[in-house]
């Protein structure tokens, strides 16, 4: 029998970091909403097992981009600010890093993927599909991604099946314990993680919980980002059901506390 101070094999550990963010006036952003500017941080969480660390989304990549017209539209639109010692590499080293999942490819996710070479990448079919196609509208900033990338070397994931919280789940570790959640709408592809069986890594799904299942106050411009508005709804009424039965939700753009365990 192991002794008192024999390592837990089964403890895991769920940790948040903002990497840079970027602000909206939420007048603009939904009818009816009162003007003001919201600050959005870019989240990236890693999970931590005894035998992988898992990293869920990178961040913003440090300024100033050089990815060309598309990036400076982006940037024009919505304004990142990245500080110093804010990237997911200056707070995570990336030699411990065993998975990267993206949750889709808009430059506030992806921006770290450079610094994770040696990690395997976890992609949703969808996604990888529009690594190889991108449309304007997909908002892929290639310049960003890291060179001679090759989508033909991530594990990618499309057998999702109904799993807890009736959410529909692929496992891709098999072991139950990080399971992908297969979320629709806001890109082709969205991805987001059910941790432990009780917290929702829910990616972009709203640009914030309280704006989950509020889809039709949107003003245009956002809704036209979106792939799939009928299919976005539809995923927020998912989680929000899921929510209802237990589990917990956290967006990838609301504040979250960091040097903490989220489980």
């Amino acid at each position: 029998m192991p002794g008192a101070d024999a390592p837990d094999s089964t403890a895991t550990r769920l940790e948040y970091f903002a990497c840079g963010e970027t602000g909206h006036d939420m007048g603009l952003l939904t009818r009816g909403g009162a003007r003001g500017r919201r600050v959005f941080p870019s989240g990236a969480f890693l999970w931590t097992s005894a035998t992988r660390r898992v990293l869920f989304d990178t961040g913003y990549a440090p300024l100033p981009w050089r990815a060309g017209p598309a990036a400076w539209a982006y940037r024009r639109l919505l304004p990142p600010t990245v500080p110093a010692g804010a990237t997911i590499a200056e707070q995570v080293d990336p030699a411990t890093v065993t998975h990267v999942v993206l949750s889709h490819l808009h430059p506030d996710h992806v921006g770290g993927l450079r610094s994770f070479p040696h990690a395997t990448l976890v992609l949703s079919e969808g996604l990888a599909r529009t690594l190889g196609r991108p449309r304007l509208r997909d908002g892929v900033l290639r310049r960003l991604l890291p060179d001679g990338f090759d989508v033909g070397r991530a594990t990618v994931v499309s057998d999702f099946a109904e799993g807890p919280f009736g959410l529909r789940v692929a496992d891709p570790f098999d072991d139950d314990r990080y399971l992908l959640v297969d979320l629709p709408g806001h890109a082709r592809g969205h991805l987001g993680a059910l941790v432990e069986g009780r917290v929702v890594l829910a990616g972009d799904a709203a640009w914030g919980r309280d704006l989950l299942g509020h889809e039709t106050r949107l003003r245009a411009v956002p809704r036209l980002v979106a792939h799939d508005g009928a299919a976005q709804a539809r995923t927020a009424r998912s989680l929000l059901a899921a929510e209802r039965s237990g589990a917990r939700l956290l967006l990838a753009h609301d504040p979250h506390p960091t040097r903490t365990d989220l489980l």
